[in-house]
């Protein structure tokens, strides 16, 4: 059985019967795996084109990347393979080498991918593919074929992206080998794969922007630094004003103790001046006495 060679040859650019005559998967590694121009699948001595998505259903993808690094960058359970890297599925009865458009190796697969890797030697944890509708062979690809292949070799999760939601799906390998749907919850895709990482099927259309998912609790993984610097600086603002009331109420305080001291000094002059007149007038009293 074959394996993945060391790729060294410069990639052939394939002839167009190259799709109906049949390749070794030796010469699919070596001439056609990196060719520049077309993307090449192999299928069991067949090579078959990749078919391009549409503007709308790339951004869907972009976006999703985008929040799956996120999680990884909060969660580094695992690393993305390159883009369209390959991996070879040993089916029962046949071979094929695929090529999706996102692979996820968890930290903890057996076979690690390597910095200088070029396709990847185990089964990826995760598969997304960003479905092209230009035909129907290309929607069958992803949605029927692919499925069952990525089910075959043990791929643990599968998800195929695209701009509408009627060619949305996402899908966990059943203990019997077989890929349930992932049921949404209030809305939500919960993976089983990445633990925590999830995602609102609407958003997928809608795009937000990371800096607007910081208060949603679906993603409590983007963007965490901002999340606590902002905790930060609404705990020292609101300190900041607990700290300006207790100045004003000691001011307030202080306030009323003046106030207070001032009153009894008043009282207490007032009260001074009183037995000063007093005694100025026993002391006329007792005048007046002597005299008489």
């Amino acid at each position: 059985m074959s394996t993945q060679p060391a790729i060294a040859e410069a990639p052939a650019k394939a002839p167009a019967a190259a799709t109906a005559a049949l390749v070794s998967e030796d010469d699919y590694w070596r001439q056609y795996y990196l060719d520049a121009e077309r993307r090449y699948e192999w299928n069991n001595g067949r090579l078959e084109e990749k078919p391009v998505s549409d503007q709308a259903t790339y951004l869907v993808y972009l976006w999703f990347v985008e929040l799956l690094r996120h999680y990884l960058r909060e969660h580094p359970v695992g690393q993305l393979a390159a883009l369209e890297m390959g991996f070879r599925l040993a089916l029962p009865g046949r071979t094929v080498i695929r090529r999706p458009d996102l692979g996820l190796v968890l930290a903890a697969n057996p076979a690690p991918l390597l910095p200088l890797d070029r396709s990847y030697h185990g089964v990826f944890d995760l598969c997304v593919e960003a479905l092209s509708d230009e035909d129907r062979a290309g929607i069958v690809r992803d949605l029927v074929t692919k499925k069952a292949e990525y089910a075959a070799a043990g791929v643990p999760e599968y998800y195929i992206l695209h701009r509408t939601d009627g060619h949305l799906g996402f899908f966990s390998l059943s203990p019997s080998g077989l890929y349930q749907p992932i049921a949404p919850v209030d809305g939500v895709i919960q993976s089983r794969a990445l633990p925590g990482f999830q995602f609102r099927i609407d958003d997928l259309q809608r795009q937000p922007e990371p800096d607007r998912l910081l208060d949603d609790p679906v993603y409590p993984f983007v963007l965490p630094g901002w999340r606590e610097a902002d905790r930060r600086a609404t705990a020292a603002e609101e300190q900041a004003v607990a700290a300006q009331e207790q100045a004003a109420v000691a001011q307030e305080q202080a306030a009323a103790e003046s106030e207070r001291a001032a009153t009894e000094a008043e009282r207490a002059a007032v009260a001074e001046q009183r037995a000063e007149a007093a005694e100025r007038e026993l002391a006329r009293l007792r005048g007046q006495a002597g005299g008489d």
